[in-house]
This record gives structure tokens, sequence and C-alpha cells, in this order.
């Protein structure tokens, strides 16, 4: 799985914003040094604001900030208002179209592969970034060949 454009530089737009929480409104201006163009910077900013993660301030010293703390919003949260829920295999999204989905072992790999990327994904918040306080979960990474194992013999 790869991320578009939207995923990555709508976490780089969140990113400068929890930089910037408490500063007041950010404008589209002082965030050039994303290097996003500023009409697909305004359009991603307007996604994340129709995902509930973002506020607009309109006036001369207005512009976007975090609708919340960066401690309470999460990449996951990020990456599904900017592109959709990460599904690592179409059969996950269009269960119905797969005449196999019942009683396929792939799909229950897919199904708890994409579980377990949500998990994480939700599990670091944009401060946790932003301050380098994220944990690698080398425990985790270790243990999944086995709970793939387990989970296709379910």
């Amino acid at each position: 799985m790869k991320l578009t454009t939207k995923g990555k530089y709508g976490l780089y737009a969140m990113l400068y914003l929890a930089r910037h929480e408490g500063e007041g409104p950010q404008s589209l201006t002082s965030m050039e040094s994303l290097g996003v163009q500023p009409d697909y910077l305004e359009q991603l900013l307007g996604t994340l604001r129709r995902g509930g993660l973002v506020t607009t301030v309109r006036g001369a010293q207005g512009g976007y900030q975090l609708s919340r703390p960066s401690d309470q919003i999460t990449v996951g949260d990020v990456i599904t208002a900017a592109e959709g829920p990460v599904n690592l295999s179409e059969c996950l999204s269009d269960e119905e179209s797969c005449v196999r989905a019942t009683n396929c072992a792939s799909r229950k790999a897919w199904v708890y592969l994409s579980r377990q990327i949500n998990r994480v994904l939700d599990s670091v918040t944009l401060y946790d970034v932003i301050t380098g306080q994220m944990d690698e979960p080398e425990e985790a990474l270790t243990s999944v060949p086995s709970l793939l194992q387990r989970e296709a013999h379910t």
C-alpha cells in the first residue's frame, strides 16, 4: 500500500498546524514551507475541515488551526480524513464482489494486517510525532508471522 499525495501532504499540513498550536490560525502563505501548491493545500485543508480535524477563521488574521489539541488527533484520523479507510486489499472494501470472501484465508490475512496497521496509525498522535515520542512496536513486528498463522487457521 502506498499513500497518495492527499495523505502525505495532509499529514504535512496537520503537523505544521500542530507545531504552531496555540499561536492562532495559520495562513496558507505561512504554510509555503511545506512545498505544496497553495490551491492544492487549500483543497486538502478543506477536506481535513470536513473531516473534523481543522477549523477555519475568517478575516485578516484568519487561517487554519487544529480543531482539537494535537495529542487528541491521530495519524489515523488524518489519513482516514484525507484518503478514506486504510485497507490493504480491495476485497476488504467490496466484500460482496468476491465469491470467496466468506472462506478465503488470504482475505483473513488482509483483514488482520489492515487492522494492525490501523491500530498503529490510531495509536500515534500528532503530538507524538512532533515531539518524537513514538515507540517502535518491535515486539508487535516480531510476532506478526506467528499471529498470521493463527489467523489463517481460524
